[in-house]
Formats: structure tokens, sequence, C-alpha cells
């Protein structure tokens, strides 16, 4: 890249949804369009009050260490982590720090970025409460303490990122991580995910596992979206090279920026060069605890199958192909979706082309999610079995699909309803072809001259005198045979 090498590192937070509760408090952890409704007196720290911790959510955090081949501390501990901001009640983040160590450190994930395999190091992850959060208008900001002590993991990787791909590549493993394993439903529309971004670039003939020959590194705060991310990242990459090639990038300070959507720009916050002093210590109303190698190898064996190990299932498995796998295996709820209509006896393949194509390109176009999908699982099934059974056309079942969705009605009683049936009987179909066949009498001479490929326009002839109900597959076979018997 004009003679230089990007080093970027990661901190991606995200918010552990599948607990019953926060992390602290007996308030529900459940997201609510309606603010202030999920609080309780300890997460608004009103004196007096005293946090407990949720068990689930420390489960969800180890299983996250775990799967992210990481070391787990004898006990756990939190801190206080000390700072004034309007949306943090206590005036405090109940936290975890490296000293003593958090829920995992000194791991590392093998991720695919586009058809190669990538590994990055991670330094640690560690489990907090979430702060409130704050809406700023034109004369007033409001706070919705709602998000106020949700569990939080954080995880933080060192810079071994050298692309904005690679980066977007990782956190949407991780996003899947998060998803197959029940930690979180990791939806950043829910502002479930935020990341902060450290880029800086270095001459590429330089040694990066020095870090006297890295660049100046620029903190990029609360990136709410993976585009968001490939997009800031990009663009600090080349403002960067830009200050080099004039000479300023070696006298820049160490910096906070935020990215802004509007201008696609980063924009200066404040310098970073000196470390904040948060005065740490640990928090004196939460005993800390041993954690048990039994408990851990519990946990262990609990974590369920991640996409890797479902991508290479389809293949090996189902025979799908693995571009196919790949596409399936990103959203799990797509995955479940997949492997719901296998279960119900539908062939792999089929499943898959419908899946691939078909619905993730109507979701797609109606930026839905499968779940919100009325056609289930049963239902694609079901409009299978009747391609299959000959009783309607590949054609005709994309018809009845999207006529399905419109009217939110079974395929049955769509096909049933427009009258919709495949020409299947060889009687039918042989006298519509000798009926075309009199009819271009020229286009015999043709295909006996060698051009074969008439015969696309022959059985063209046919769907159209039957409306596309005419089986194609015998169609074709029978248009050959009588033509050669003339």
């Amino acid at each position: 890249m004009n003679g230089y090498k990007v080093l970027i590192g990661l901190e991606m937070h995200c918010e552990i949804s599948e607990t019953k509760t926060k992390v602290f408090s007996s308030a529900a952890n459940s997201y609510s369009d309606i603010p202030n409704s999920n609080i309780r007196p300890v997460d608004m720290a009103f004196p007096g009050t005293l946090p407990v911790v949720n068990k689930e959510a420390i489960r969800k955090a180890l299983m996250a260490s775990l799967i992210l081949n990481c070391k787990q501390p004898e006990y756990i501990y939190f801190e206080r982590k000390n700072y004034y901001y309007p949306d943090l009640p206590k005036g405090f983040q109940i936290t975890q720090e490296t000293k003593p160590a958090p829920v995992g450190i000194y791991g590392s994930l093998t991720y695919e970025c586009g058809d190669t395999l990538k590994t990055v190091r991670i330094n640690n992850i560690h489990l907090e409460e979430d702060a409130a959060s704050t809406d700023h208008y034109a004369t007033v900001s409001t706070i919705d303490y709602n998000r106020a002590g949700v569990p939080l993991l954080e995880l933080v990787t060192y810079p071994d990122f050298h692309s904005a791909n690679e980066a977007v590549s990782f956190l949407e493993t991780m996003r899947s991580i998060y998803q197959y394993a029940g930690i979180s439903e990791a939806d950043s529309k829910k502002g479930q995910i935020r990341c902060d971004v450290n880029v800086s670039i270095m001459d590429e003939n330089l040694d990066e596992t020095k870090e006297e020959n890295w660049g100046t590194k620029v903190e990029i705060k609360n990136v709410n979206s993976f585009g968001g991310v490939r997009d800031a990242i990009n663009y600090e990459i080349e403002r960067q090279i830009e200050l080099k090639e004039s000479g300023e990038y070696d006298i820049m300070e160490q910096q906070t920026r935020r990215w802004d959507e509007e201008s696609g720009t980063t924009i200066y916050m404040r310098s970073k060069v000196d470390a904040i002093d948060y005065k740490y210590f640990i928090e004196p109303n939460l005993p800390k605890f041993k954690l048990s190698g039994e408990w851990l190898e519990s946990i262990k064996s609990s974590i369920p199958e991640l996409a890797p190990e479902r991508k290479e299932k389809y293949i090996n498995e189902y025979g799908i192909s693995n571009y196919d796998a790949t596409i399936i295996v990103k959203e799990k709820a797509v995955a479940d979706y997949y492997e719901d209509a296998i279960k119900l006896g539908s062939n792999p393949k089929s499943v898959s082309n419908w899946v691939t194509s078909i619905i993730l390109g109507y979701l797609n176009k109606n930026e839905m999610t499968i779940t919100d999908l009325f056609f289930t699982p049963q239902m694609l099934v079901d409009l299978i079995k009747m391609i299959e059974d000959g009783k309607i056309s590949s054609k005709q079942s994309k018809e009845v699909f999207y006529k399905s969705l419109e009217d939110k009605k079974e395929p049955s009683l769509i096909v049933e309803e427009l009258g919709i049936k495949q020409i299947g009987g060889e009687d039918e179909i042989l006298k519509i072809v000798t009926e075309v066949l009199d009819e271009q009498l020229s286009a015999i001479e043709t295909y006996k001259q060698g051009r074969t490929n008439i015969v696309d326009f022959l059985v063209g002839q046919v769907m159209k005198k039957t409306k596309g109900q005419a089986n194609p597959a015998m169609t074709r076979n029978m248009m050959i045979s009588e033509i050669e018997k003339r």
C-alpha cells in the first residue's frame, strides 16, 4: 500500500443478551423501546443498594473465553473504574482489569477472510456493566437507563489486522460465535455491538514485531456498524498516508477521533498522549470467588456446534458447495431455518438452492431477517415436494412463493386458488408436441442440419401453449424423440 504497512487493533463491545437479568441487578435484560422501563434501584445507584453478580453472565463470558482459546483466571474479581459521565449513574463502572486477570487473557482465533485463513491474537476479554444511553437533541439531552447494567463483553485484540477487510471479517466471525453459542443476539440495530478501532501505519520494510517501529496510534471511538468500521479504517489509512507523504505524520500526536457517517470522515476529539488514570481498585461489594475446574469443564462441554462445524457438515454430509455453505452459516437464524427444513425431510441441495437465492434475495430486497419471514421451513418443504412430485413446475413454484408471502397463505392453498398445475401426462404432452411440430416443419429440417438448439425454441412453443404448465424435462425428451422419428 504505497510502501506502507497498516496495523489495526480492535476493541469489540458486545452485550450479553441471553440472560434473564442484568449483570448486577434483578432488572430485566431485554431490549425495550420504552425508555427507563427495565431498571431497578441498583441500576440508578440509589444509596444503600448493593450489586449481586449474575452467575449466568459469568458462565457465558467464560464460554466466550474458552472459544477464544484464552487462559482463565483462578479467581473471578471485579473492579471499579472511576470516571464521571452523565449516563454512568454511580460515577464508576464495575468492570475487570488485567490485574487480577479478567475472564480470559492471551487467546487467539483463526477466521476466514475471503479464501484465506488468518489468525488474530487476543489480548483479553472481560465482563463489565454497560452504561446508560444518551440521546442529544437541539436544546435537551435525555438518558435511558434501560441499558445501564446490561452485561457487556469487551474483547481486545493485538494490532494483527492489516486491512479493513480483515478487521470486518473478524468482527463477522465474532458476531457468529456470539450468536451460535447463545451468548448474544449480537444485533447492531439494537445497539448490542459497538467497536473502537486503533489504526496506525509504518514503512513496509520495517519489522512489525518490534513496537518501536509502529506508527502513531489513532483510536476511533464507538463505531456502531461493520460497514462503518470498514469505511472508518479505509478513510483513516488514506488520511495517515497523506500526513506521512507531507511530513506531518511524525509530529502527529496520539489521539482519539470519532467516525462521522454523514461526511464519511474521522473527526478529532482529543489527544491521548497520556493514559487516563481511572484509579482502579477491587470492587468491595462483590467478593472474589474461585473458579472450579469442574465448572469450566461443564461450560466447555456445553459449547454448541459453531459456524465452522456446521459449514463442514453441510459440505461433507449434505454435499452443498463451499460457497453456499458459507452463505448459509453466516447468520445462525438462516442456518437454523436450513436445518429445520432438512429435518422435515427435504433434500439438502434443494433447500440450499432456495435459501441462498430466492429466500435470501427476498429478505435482502425487503430489508428483513429470516425470523420475520412468514414462509416457514415446513412451507418450503411442502413447496419443494410439489415440484418433485411433478404437481407444479420450478417456474410456477416461484410464483407460488411470492404469492404466499403477499397473501400470507400456505403454498398449497395458493396452488389451489390459482388453479396452478403441471401437465405431466405423456399423452397430454405428446398431443401438444405433435401440434407444435406440425406447425413448425422447417424447424425439423433445421434440427436435422445440426442446429440442435432449435429444440429450445420448440419447447418454448409448447410452454406457451400450455401457459407454462407442461413438464419441461418431459417435453424436451419427447420433442427430440418425435423429431428423430420424422
